[in-house]
Formats: C-alpha cells, structure tokens, sequence
C-alpha cells in the first residue's frame, strides 16, 4: 500500500473511511485526533477576498492586454483576447458577435473564434488526488479560472450623416474595454454587410440557434441583394444550393424560389424601359416543385401573418404549370399536387441547332464531326421538319455509306459507329403530344413557375436529353442576338435544375464538352441577358468548375463527404460545422452579399410539400 493508502477509500472532505468509522456518533474521536493540526490549518488558510460590485456590469467581460491586443493587416498576428466574467461564461458561443467600443463612439464589432479556461492560480490540477476530489466535488468554483474569448475583428462601425457604415478593421481598442454582445439588428447587419432588403433566405444563427435582438421580429432576417443599386441582382448571378440526402435541401430550394415568384419582385428590361417579372422554369427529377401550386395546410394563420410581417411571400402560387414531356409509354400521375398539366415533346428540329442531343457519350472529336455532316445533310434534304424516324432512315441506306466512304468523307467504321450512337432516340423525340417549340408563350411566363418533372421516365439517356434540349433551348434564346422567341429573350428567367450533378459534370466525351462550354457561356453572360442559375445538388464536387467558378452564391447544408464538403470552396471556419448541421441549418457564402454566415431557414415549407 503507498502512502496514501487505497485512493478508493478517499472522502470528499479529505478523511479516510477508517478514520471516519472510527469517529463517535457526537465526532469526539475525529476532534481527538484533529488537536493542534487543526489550529495549524485555520491559522494557514487563505482568506478569499470579495470582490464588491459597484453598480451592474455594462457587458460580458473585458478586452485583456496580458498577451497583448493587436489588429493587423496580416490576420496571423492579430490577437484579440476578452475576460469573460463568471455571470456570463455560459451565454458565450463559438461565433458569438461581440462589440468594443472606442473612446470616440466607433465601435468594432467581432465574433469569438475560440474559448479557453486558463488557471487564475499556478497549480498542477493533472494529478490523481485533484481528478478524484473533483470527480467527487459538486463542482468547480468558477472564479478560480479564467475564461478567455478570442476574437476575430469583423468591421469598425462608425456614423456618417446619421448612417451606420462599416470599414475594415483599423485601430486597436484600449485595454480594459467593455465588450458586449451584439444585439441590435442595425449593428449585426452592418458588421456582417448583410443588406436590409432582398430576397429572403432564413434567419441569422449561432452555432444552430438563431441570433435574438429586443427588437420585434427578435429574430435576424438575411437577404440576398434584389436590386440594381449596388451592381447586378444576385439572381442573376447564380446559386448553388447544396445538400445530402435528409438536410432539407429541397424544402429549402422551395423556399428561396417562392420568394422569387412574389408580386412584387420586378426586373427591368432593356427594350422598352420596362420591369418585367421573372418567369421560373424548374427541372424536377423528383417530381416535388409542380406541389408549389398548393398551400402548406399545416401554415397556420398566426404563423402566416407573422411571414407577412416580415415580407415573406407564402402560399401556393396559382401559376405554376407542369410541362410533362412525353416519352414512349411513360405515363405520369399527379395525385400529389393541383397544378395544371401540359403534355410536350421535343421536335427533332431542335437537333439541327444543337447536333450533340443525338450525339450519346463516347463520341470522338472524329465521330461528332461525322455526325455533324450527315446532320446538315439529312436536314438540308428535309429541311426543319425532318423527323427522328425519317433520320434513322437516312442513315440506313447502304448506297449513302458507300458513298461516304469511297468519297473519304466518312470512313465506315465512323459511320457504322455514329449510326450506333443515335439509335434509340425513338421514344424521346416527336411523340404524340404538341412540340415544345409551339408552346413558348405558355412555358415562359412572366410571374409564372414551369416544373418539368422526369420521374416518370425510367431511361436516364431520355432524361438527360429532355432537360438539355429544353434547358439549352431558353439559354440559346436568351443569349441570342436575333432571337427567334422574343418571349424568352424579354422575360427576366430563373433556370432551375435539381440533381445538377447529373446533367453539368466535366466530362472527355463531346457531348460532355458541348454541354458545359454553353452552360458556362450562359453563367458569364447571365447578369446582362437576365438569366439565373439555381442549381441543386448533394455532389457539388461533380458539377464542371468552369461553372462552378461563376457561381456567386453557395448555400451548403448538412453535407457527409468529405470532398462534397472542400468542393464548395466555404471558409475553413465554417466547412467544420457542416457535417454537423441539422436539417435547415445553412451556410451562406457570398462575397458581394455579405461576410459568410450560418442560418436557419423557415420551419415550414411555404407552399406544399411532401407526400402523404
């Protein structure tokens, strides 16, 4: 046995359990054996010293100047420590926003990076004896440590003419400074260069909890820029929204597309001097958007009107129509929403703009540039009205491949391989149903939201070309100098497309190549022409980077890949809390929005969603 006998026989107070069976009922044995040691101890204790408040604290803590306070231009030698007080230390988060004020009445404003506990006294508490006393105590005495914030400065707010403005982080607060949280809607937005108007996304947060103010809403609203008063319109300068399986990823595109589809959200045009609405046109693969019809019958009307209150537009949106595209035998039931239906189908003319829709994977730089003369031969016998079937045939007459070949035109094998290629189109292109072509001024409306669902299509070749052919259809229109839809090209136009993934991924295939160099040219062009991507995926990292890089607005939620997670190119600060996120938390990146931030959207849905 050591010195200090059987640990696990050590009380609280310090006796050993024999020592304390050996006490008397009335103690006489403990007092006996105590004699001078006690006198000893009560002569050689510390007197605590209290401290005595002198009227209420005006913050949670002080700026501390014991390592030194630095702001400076290289962030790796700023340091920006904060004395929390016991009263306080529980309320203090990770990314908590703080302010400091100046002796002029500048303030800077802050949010906490780290929090440590740092001994108030030296003592070595790594040892068995304070572990066990701890383990058996009620607990520490919170005044025998410091609690230290390090703080990250954000913005210096100052007043000009009356108005709060930010700038960057210039001088250095005094130490012994009062820090506070910040509270204020005014100085949180400023801090944050959050805009006071736009289209709403969710509700500031902290660490999962939103941020409160005494202000009513208490609740902090982020906007995206909606206006042409500090550059282009955020829409048009695309979104990504992204999302694993169960984050609330869709519940959330919902959202933001309602908002864009409110009464009173105009953009201007160029010819004419006119604003316009904006149309939306939503790829669904899922079948889920066509329910943006109808209302959310668990919205109750208390919860409603506080939306309302907050500019928020809900409920269903009458003009929403499903453009169903027929493909072979698919059929396709709508038991789960109330929108219209309208059946489409592709014309094969729209091939002869875009030769790639017939083209599959794998073709060669070789094969696609024989397709491509056979293509403008076959329509220049037919001209637009030639068909799919009538195009299969072209190419089955033996006499044309023998001329191709012996020509040197085509070689055989190119053409025995391009012929393999566009086989099996035949359920895609010119069904019974009118073209798309013929139905613009219905599919493209002002104020209007056109879903096309594909869920009921179970080929994905037929998928993938029903959403290019349709999606390359508006971005040609758009982006065209002499259009031929004037309806496309006047109307402001958000492009949405879920599972972006599997239709905008950089491929060696040509069609791949073709697919991304427009998708990417409509990305550039996007903020002139008024159009928007809104892309949704939960594989950021496979969608092309040249897209990518024009996106100006990511919204990530709760993502479990590690490389989905770096592809979305978000501050390391904030690329940690993702994997941990509950479903409607978000982060928010966007440069000319705002500082990146973390949000909560709405608890419910704004129109219908889900099955029964």
């Amino acid at each position: 046995m050591s010195d200090l006998e059987d640990f696990s026989d050590y009380q609280a107070d310090g006796r050993s359990e024999a020592a304390t069976n050996e006490s008397d009922g009335d103690g006489t044995a403990e007092a006996e054996g105590r004699g001078e040691t006690e006198e000893t101890e009560e002569t050689e204790e510390f007197e605590r010293v209290e401290v005595p408040d002198v009227g209420p604290d005006r913050g949670i803590g002080t700026l501390s100047a014991s390592e030194g306070l630095v702001i400076s231009e290289d962030e790796r030698d700023t340091r920006l420590r904060a004395y929390v007080t016991v009263g306080n230390r529980r309320a203090v988060r990770i990314g908590t926003y703080l302010l400091a004020r100046y002796p002029d009445g500048e303030r800077l404003f802050a949010r906490v990076t780290a929090l440590e506990y740092a001994q108030e006294f030296r003592a070595d508490d790594a040892t068995e004896i304070h572990a066990r006393r701890a383990m058996r105590s009620g607990g520490i005495d919170e005044q025998d440590y410091k609690f230290i914030a390090t703080l990250e400065p954000v913005a210096v707010l100052y007043r000009q003419d009356g108005e709060l403005k930010r700038r960057m982080p210039d001088r250095v607060p005094r130490p012994e400074t009062v820090v506070r949280p910040a509270t204020d809607a005014e100085e949180i937005k400023t801090g944050l260069k959050m805009p006071s108007e736009g289209v709403f996304l969710g509700h500031l947060a902290v660490g999962g909890e939103t941020v409160r103010t005494a202000a009513e809403p208490p609740t902090i609203d982020y906007r995206l820029k909606d206006d042409y008063e500090a550059g282009d319109p955020l829409v048009f300068r695309h979104t990504l929204v992204a999302g694993g399986t169960g984050s609330g990823k869709t519940h959330g595109a919902k959202n933001v597309l309602r908002q864009y589809l409110a009464g009173e959200r105009v953009y201007p045009i160029e010819s004419g001097g006119r604003t316009v609405r904006p149309a939306v046109v939503q790829f669904d693969p899922q079948d889920e958007y066509a329910q943006m019809h109808d209302d959310n019958d668990d919205l109750d009307a208390e919860t409603a009107r506080r939306y309302e209150r907050e500019g928020i537009a809900h409920g269903g949106h009458d003009d929403t129509v499903a453009f169903v595209p027929t493909v072979g035998d698919a059929s396709y039931s709508a038991s789960h929403h109330d929108a219209e239906q309208v059946a489409f189908t592709i014309p094969f003319s729209m091939v002869r703009d875009n030769k790639w829709l017939v083209a599959g994977s794998g073709l060669n730089d070789n094969q696609y540039g024989a397709l491509s003369y056979l293509l403008d031969r076959f329509f220049g016998n037919y001209g637009d009205g030639g068909t799919y079937d009538e195009f299969t045939s072209f190419l089955d007459d033996p006499a044309l491949r023998e001329e191709l070949h012996e020509s040197g035109r085509v070689h055989e094998a190119t053409y025995d391989a391009v012929k393999r290629r566009v086989y099996g189109f035949g359920d895609v292109f010119d069904q019974e149903a009118p073209a798309v072509t013929d139905l613009i001024h219905r599919f493209v409306r002002p104020g209007g939201l056109t879903v096309v669902p594909t869920y009921h299509i179970s080929s994905s070749r037929a998928k993938e070309t029903i959403v290019l052919a349709v999606s390359s259809l508006l971005i040609d229109q758009k982006l065209s100098n002499s259009p031929r839809y004037d309806r496309i090209k006047e109307t402001p136009l958000v492009l949405g497309m879920d599972e972006a993934h599997n239709f905008l991924t950089d491929a060696e295939s040509v069609q791949a190549r073709r697919v991304i160099g427009k998708f990417t040219e409509a990305a550039k062009q996007g903020r002139k022409e008024r159009l928007g991507l809104f892309l949704i995926t939960q594989d950021p990292q496979d969608i092309a980077d040249s897209i990518f890089k024009q996106v100006n607005t990511t919204i990530v939620l709760n993502l479990g890949d590690e490389d989905a997670i770096k592809s979305v190119n978000i501050p390391s600060t904030l690329e940690s809390k993702v994997p941990y996120m509950e479903k409607g938390q978000m982060v928010v990146y966007s440069p000319d929005n705002s500082e990146p931030v973390e949000i909560i959207g709405l608890p419910h849905c704004l129109t219908r969603h889900g099955r029964d």
